[in-house]
C-alpha cells in the first residue's frame, strides 16, 4: 500500500479538525475526498504533507511519516497542490514551475518533467515568461498543479483544484487530472465539485464533521441515495 492513514486526529488549538480518520490508497489509484466547508478535506492533506501535525498512523511505503518535517516529505515523494494556489505572483511561470524542482538534482529528468507539464497545460509554455500574477485564475491552477508535478511526485496532493475557475477551464484540468493519474501517479484529491470528482476518481471518502461518513469505488458511491442527495443534487 502507498499511504496508509489509521485514526488519525488532528486540531487546531482547541478546535478538533479531525477524529480517527482512516484512509489508504494504492499506487497508481486516484481517490477523491468529498465534503462540506470545514468537513476535514484540506486538514487531512496538510496532515498528510506534515504542514500539521496529528496523531495516528501515517505511513508512505510502509514508513511513517511523523518524523519528517514538510520539505522531507516531499523529497519522499509527496507533493502537495494547497488550495489557493500559494504561488509567486511576481515571478515568472517558468520560476514557479521550477521551484517544485527545488529538491531534484537530475537535471535530464526535470527537464522531461518539464516538457511533461508543458504538454498537458500547452498554455503555460506560450505564457512561461510571463508573471503569473497577470494569469486568469484558471491558469493559475495549471501553474500550481504544474509545479507540484515538477517535484517528481508518487502521491500528488490536490486541494479543491475547481474553486474560482471558468467552467470551460475547469474541463481542461480535470481532464489533464485523469491523465497525471494515466500516467502512474497516485493521488489524493479532496474537491466539492463531486460529480467532477466521481467522474475520474476510482475510490472516494466522504468526510463529514471530521470523521468519515462513508467510502467505497466510486460506481458504488453514485448509487447511495445520501450521495445523491446531498453532493449530486439528485433526488
Amino acid at each position: 500500500m502507498l499511504l496508509e492513514i489509521e485514526n488519525m486526529s488532528a486540531s487546531y488549538g482547541k478546535a478538533l479538525a479531525l477524529e480517527d480518520v482512516s484512509l489508504h490508497i494504492a499506487p497508481g489509484e486516484f481517490v477523491a475526498v468529498l465534503g462540506p466547508n470545514g468537513a476535514g478535506k484540506s486538514t487531512l492533506l496538510k496532515c498528510i504533507s506534515r504542514m500539521l501535525a496529528a496523531t495516528g498512523r501515517l505511513a508512505l511505503n510502509g514508513t511513517s511519516l511523523h518524523a519528517y518535517a514538510a520539505h522531507q516529505v516531499v523529497g519522499l515523494g509527496i507533493c502537495h497542490c494547497p488550495e489557493g494556489r500559494r504561488l509567486f505572483p511576481e515571478l515568472t511561470v517558468l520560476k514557479n514551475l521550477m521551484l517544485g524542482a527545488y529538491l531534484r538534482s537530475d537535471a535530464d529528468a526535470v527537464a522531461k518533467d518539464l516538457e511533461r507539464v508543458y504538454a498537458l497545460f500547452p498554455i503555460l509554455r506560450d505564457r512561461a515568461s510571463q508573471m503569473v500574477s497577470t494569469l486568469s485564475g484558471g491558469q493559475q491552477q495549471m501553474v500550481a498543479i504544474g509545479r507540484a508535478l515538477m517535484g517528481a511526485p508518487k502521491l500528488l496532493l490536490l486541494d479543491e483544484p475547481s474553486v474560482g475557475i471558468a467552467h470551460r477551464l475547469k474541463h481542461e484540468i480535470f481532464d489533464a487530472i485523469g491523465q497525471i493519474r494515466d500516467g502512474g501517479v497516485a493521488i489524493l484529491m479532496a474537491e466539492q465539485d463531486a460529480l467532477s470528482a466521481l467522474r475520474i476518481a476510482d475510490r472516494a471518502y466522504v468526510l463529514e464533521h471530521g470523521h468519515v461518513a462513508r467510502h467505497g469505488p466510486v460506481a458504488e458511491l453514485s448509487q447511495d441515495d445520501h450521495i445523491r442527495q446531498i453532493y449530486l443534487g439528485v433526488a
